[in-house]
Parts: C-alpha cells; sequence; structure tokens
C-alpha cells in the first residue's frame, strides 16, 4: 500500500465521470474540506487488513500529536503499477474508514472516479509524507512533480535495482561472529536496535517535527525558504558561520590525509556516454535543466566532474593509491516531498567527497581500513561522540564470501557490534561499503561517514595509471566522504543537544563551532567601553565575543546568552574594573568563576586546540543585530 500523506489546510475535488468498470455512486459532485489530514491512497496486490489497519492507525496516530480531527481517505491509483482489484481496494479502503472513525472524523472520496482537485498543503516539516505499508513493489510512493522527473529519466536504473535486489540481515561482533539478525539480542546496545529495525523495516516518517528543527530555528541558524524548491535551506549568518567552520575542517583533513584538491561543475550532458551509463548505476534522482537545445543534468555528487578529470590524468603505480578531493557546494538530489525532513534529508546540499584511485584490490582493502579511521577521526573532532553513531556494513554475499575477515578486521576496529546487510546481487557500482549511521533522539538513523569501493567506474570512465611495465590498467576506486553532507553533522549534533537536553542536561554545541564563544555584559552603561576594551582583547587570540549593549535588564541579558547556548558568560561591573579579572559564568556548570582575561583565551584555546577558527557573523554590539523572523 503505498500512502502519500498531506496536511491540508483546504482542498476541493469535483467527480467528472467514472474511469473504472467499478465505482462507487455518488449523487454529489463537488466537494470541499478544510483543515484536515489527507491519505491519497494507492491498494496493491497482496495488501490484507493487517496492512491497512497499520497505515490508518499510523495516520490517526499522526492526527492526534497533530491535533487533527479530521481525515479524508481519497483513491489514487497512480502511486503504483501493482494495483489491487478494485473490489479488493473498495473493501480495505471501507476496512481502513470505519478502524479510522473510531478516533476521528473520516470521510472517503468516491472510488474509481476521475476527479478535478484543488489543494492547499501546510507548510511544516511534516505536511507532506511519504509511506509504503507491505510488499517490495518497484514504485515508491511519490508526488506528480516527482513522476514527471521519472518520464524525463530523472530515476535511475540503479534505484530500480535497489528495490529488487534481497537483502540478508545480520549483527557481526567485534569478536567475528556473525549473527542472523532475529537471533541477536542487544543487550547494551539499544541505538544499534534502534538502528536496525529502522533499516529493516524502512518506516522512514516522523510523527512529530524532529527536535533538530525546532532548534536550528531557535537558535537562528537554518531555515526553510519558501522561495525556493523544497529541500534547499537559507542559512542565517550563525548558520553560514557554523556550516563554513565545518567546511574549513573537513576540507583541511582531506588535504593533510594526502587527498588534493579540485572543483569540479555542478551540471553534465545527459548524453555524455560515460555519464549517461553511470546515471544508471547511481542510486539516485536527479534535477534536469536545458540549456539552449541540450539537457543537462544537476550532480548529486562530485564522482563526474572528478571522474572525468581523472580520465585525463596521467598518473604511475608509484603514486597510487592517488586521492582526488572537492567539496561540492551545492549536490543536487531530486528526494521524494514526503522524505524531506529539516536538515536531514535536503534536495541541496554540501557534501565533501574524496575519490581514491588504487591498483586492485589488495591496495583498495588496506587503504579503506585507514579511511574507516580516518571517518571516526573526523567525527571524533567535529564533536559526534562515539555512542549516538552505529555502523552498517554492506556488501554482496560473494564480497563476504572472498573478503570476510577483511570485514572483521573492520568491526574488531570499531570495537562494537554492527549492522551487515548483504545483498544477493550488485545493485550498483559499490560493493562493499560502510556508514556511519546517527541515531537521533527520535529513533530515525541517517547515514554521516561513508566509504564504497567501486569496481566500474574505472574503466567505464577510462580512467587509468602506468603499472610497473608501462602497461596503462583501470583502477579500483574508493569513495569517500569523511563526515557526509555538512547539513547532516549539523543536523547529528543538534540532534544529539536535544538528546542531551532529553537526558536534564544543558544542550550546547561543541566550543569550537559555538557562534559567540563569551559574551560580555556590561552591569551599567559606563561599564560599556571595558566590555569593548576586553572582547577587542580577545578578538586578537581568536575568540568569538560580543557586547550585549541593549536595554534589556541584566536578567533577561543573562537569559538571552543562556538561550543562545552562549558557552561564557561575564558580566562586568565596578569590582571587575577594579580588579582586572572577570567573573565567568561556564554553560552547564552551576559555579561562577574568577579567572584573567588571559586565563579565559588560554583556557577556551586549549578545548579548541587546532580547530578552525573564525570571526563574529554579526556585529560585535548586540544592539546593532538584526533580527530574523522565521
Amino acid at each position: 500500500m503505498k500512502i502519500l500523506q498531506l496536511d491540508v489546510e483546504n482542498m476541493t475535488y469535483e467527480l467528472l465521470e467514472p474511469e473504472a468498470s467499478v465505482y462507487d455512486e455518488s449523487e454529489e459532485k463537488k466537494y470541499s474540506i478544510d483543515e484536515a489530514v489527507v491519505m491519497l491512497i494507492s491498494v496493491e496486490k497482496g495488501d490484507n487488513e493487517v496492512v491497512a489497519r497499520e497505515a490508518i492507525e499510523d495516520t490517526t496516530t499522526f492526527m492526534e500529536r497533530q491535533k487533527r480531527k479530521l481525515l479524508l481517505i481519497y483513491p489514487f491509483a497512480h502511486l503504483s503499477r501493482n494495483l489491487a482489484p478494485p473490489r479488493e481496494a473498495m473493501r480495505l479502503l471501507e476496512l481502513m474508514q470505519k478502524i479510522g472513525s473510531e478516533k476521528v472524523e473520516v470521510k472517503k472520496a468516491p472510488f474509481g472516479w476521475n476527479k478535478k482537485w484543488s489543494i492547499g498543503i501546510k507548510g511544516h516539516p511534516l505536511a507532506e509524507q511519504l509511506k509504503n505499508y507491505g510488499g517490495t513493489d518497484l514504485e515508491v510512493a511519490i508526488s506528480k512533480e516527482t513522476q514527471r522527473e521519472i518520464v524525463k529519466g530523472g530515476i535511475s536504473d540503479a534505484i530500480k535495482q535497489e528495490e529488487k535486489v534481497k537483502s540478508t540481515w545480520y549483527i557481526l561482533t567485534a569478536e567475528g561472529e556473525l549473527i542472523p539478525r532475529s537471533d541477536y539480542r542487544e543487550n547494551g546496545h539499544e541505538n544499534l536496535k534502534k538502528f536496525a529495525d529502522y533499516e529493516i523495516t524502512k518506516v522512514r516518517t516522523y510523527q512529530q517535527v524532529p527536535p533538530h528543527i525546532k532548534l536550528m530555528q531557535k537558535l537562528q541558524l537554518v531555515d526553510y525558504e519558501p522561495g525556493s524548491d523544497q529541500g534547499n535551506m537559507r542559512f542565517y549568518p550563525n548558520g553560514r558561520l557554523v556550516k563554513s567552520l565545518l567546511e574549513r575542517y573537513v576540507t583541511e583533513r582531506a588535504l593533510k590525509y594526502g587527498a588534493i584538491e579540485v572543483e569540479t561543475p555542478i551540471m553534465y550532458d545527459y548524453e555524455h556516454p560515460a555519464l549517461k551509463e553511470y546515471l544508471n548505476r547511481f542510486p539516485s534522482r536527479h534535477y534536469t535543466v536545458r540549456s539552449d537545445d541540450k539537457e543537462f543534468f544537476l550532480r548529486f555528487s562530485a564522482d563526474f566532474g572528478q571522474f572525468l578529470l581523472m580520465s585525463d590524468a596521467t598518473i604511475s603505480y608509484k603514486q597510487l593509491p592517488f586521492r582526488f578531493y572537492e567539496m561540492t557546494r551545492y549536490s543536487f538530489r531530486r528526494e521524494l516531498s514526503g522524505e524531506l525532513t529539516g536538515l536531514k534529508r535536503l534536495r541541496a546540499f554540501t557534501m565533501p567527497d574524496m575519490h581514491t584511485m588504487c591498483a586492485d584490490i589488495e591496495q583498495a582493502k588496506d587503504e579503506f581500513k585507514k579511511q574507516f579511521d580516518f571517518c571516526v577521526s573526523v567525527l571524533d573532532e567535529i564533536g559526534i561522540k562515539r555512542g549516538s553513531y552505529e555502523a552498517a556494513i554492506r556488501c554482496t554475499d560473494e564480497f563476504w564470501r572472498d573478503h570476510n575477515e577483511f570485514i572483521k578486521y573492520l568491526v574488531g576496529t570499531f570495537g562494537r557490534p554492527v549492522l551487515v546487510e548483504m545483498w544477493n546481487f550488485r545493485y550498483a557500482y559499490f560493493d562493499p561499503k560502510f556508514e556511519f549511521n546517527i541515531i537521533d533522539s527520535m529513533g530515525k538513523a541517517t547515514a554521516l561517514s561513508t566509504v564504497q569501493m567501486d569496481h566500474e567506474n574505472g574503466e567505464r570512465y577510462k580512467m587509468t595509471y602506468v603499472d610497473a611495465n608501462s602497461n596503462r590498467q583501470f583502477p579500483i576506486i574508493l569513495h569517500d566522504s569523511p563526515s557526509g553532507a555538512i547539513e547532516r553533522v549539523i543536523y547529528a549534533l543538534l540532534e544529539q543537544a536535544a538528546e542531551m537536553e532529553k537526558e536534564g542536561k544543558i544542550p550546547s554545541l561543541p566550543l569550537w563551532l559555538s557562534p559567540t564563544q563569551v559574551r560580555l555584559i556590561p552591569l551599567g552603561e559606563r561599564h560599556t567601553e571595558k566590555c569593548i576594551e576586553i572582547s577587542n582583547s580577545m578578538s586578537k587570540s581568536g575568540i568569538r565575543v560580543d557586547v550585549d549593549d541593549t536595554d534589556a535588564s541584566l536578567n533577561k541579558k543573562v537569559r538571552n546568552a543562556e538561550q543562545s547556548w552562549v558557552p561564557y558568560v561575564c558580566v562586568i561591573g565596578d569590582r571587575e574594573l577594579e580588579s582586572g579579572r572577570l567573573t565567568v559564568r561556564i554553560r552547564g556548570k552551576a559555579s561562577q568563576f574568577e579567572m584573567s582575561t588571559e586565563e579565559l583565551v588560554n583556557g577556551i584555546l586549549g578545548i579548541v586546540k587546532q580547530m578552525p577558527n573564525g570571526t563574529l557573523s554579526l556585529s560585535m554590539m548586540l544592539s546593532r543585530r538584526p533580527t530574523f523572523r522565521g
């Protein structure tokens, strides 16, 4: 059963003429509803009462949490090619109406009619949700806009193959024992259980707005952009600062690791032979663009440009492994509208992308191990705690048979059990790949770091290296995103903070990413000059410090600093002027501390160490700052 669930302000529809041999009789031809949840439903072959009950209970639970009271069940045959017989579909829809009526008011649009309709959908993050219950049919629930993209070629063969591939799920322990998922008991590994259930059941929908969305808006970091396509976000000054620091950090780490940095275009020719073939081996949907009389697609990774560049490079076996790196600002994926959730899944995102040429499978495995460790260290230094993410390794049965010691080594290095998905065939270009998946405060998972072993594109793009006998050979390519998309890193940090708050702790960002690290609050107007003097001094050391010179009361200024998650707050009064020392409130600590300006600076620098720093994104004086209406 495929469902597109919509939270609507209003919807009108008019019955035109029956379009099926079996249809509901209806004297009325025009209908209108306001403030309702609408379920556009395709009932598929194999759907039964259990599927129908699960679907309607899922939606009514959502309605209770969102305080919605009216539900419209709307038969919609356009979400699937595997439709149930009309009479069976009508029976299940009537059953769903009956079950739903126990909790909310339910209306059902007549079945089997060609309808003309208009709809106004609310603007909140959960207003459009795609749901798939039961079955493994190729199609997924999609909007009309996405259907048009598919007709134009915007969906790859790899996505279709991914729907057909058979997965077998295991847990691989750090000691090397492979256990069927159904036989494993997650004592002490609750996050692993949440992750495994999320991956296997494929229930992606949220019943409540994820906490990171509220936090990104509250902290004025990021927000939705109503003037753009869905999944394209606006970054306010503080959000842009956080994003740029993350971009700089990952890039610096990649270059220190040994990559060379390049930059490639964001759009590519549909008819380029290698690109066209690769489009169908990459499990992603894409945007299309026309220029003159040619059709282009927007990249969804740096692969296309980097591979074309690598195919023009002359590289010796002595230089391998050879690494190319790019921070793609931006990559584009035409994700289904119901899958878009804050910073977790976007249509335009920033992806650090490194590709490594390796001579053969043994060199590729050795480099894969190093990049696995590299990804762990990147997340560690960013401030994403190891216990907040789980590892998944995905490979074919064949790769496991031939290289299971290699996979066991990775899991032993990770030191915790991991989820293993084994495919019966390779549906895309990679085998194997690993991901680190953050488990958010609502039990949902999202991939961050990943490395994939690519067996196809060396030959496809005619990338070669010169071997010891002066012959040209095709390399194996490793795809590595050391952190995952930068927006997802921000999502992970905010969800981690939400989890802290849930546990009764004070939420915060890592100190090196805090837009303001120190706030100075003058006790009176005569103390403002001293605050400016201290601020200028600390700024020279690379500390982001601002001054609250607004007309608010002292208590409100302190409260505003707390609500903005400022790590260090110093109130400057006569005592501080006389002593030359600061009274410092440290976020998350009950006591106040007295220290010199130098001691505070050294303390901050000792924590942030070699992480990138940046200047304030807004004026040092709070009275000169704009506020942004979300």
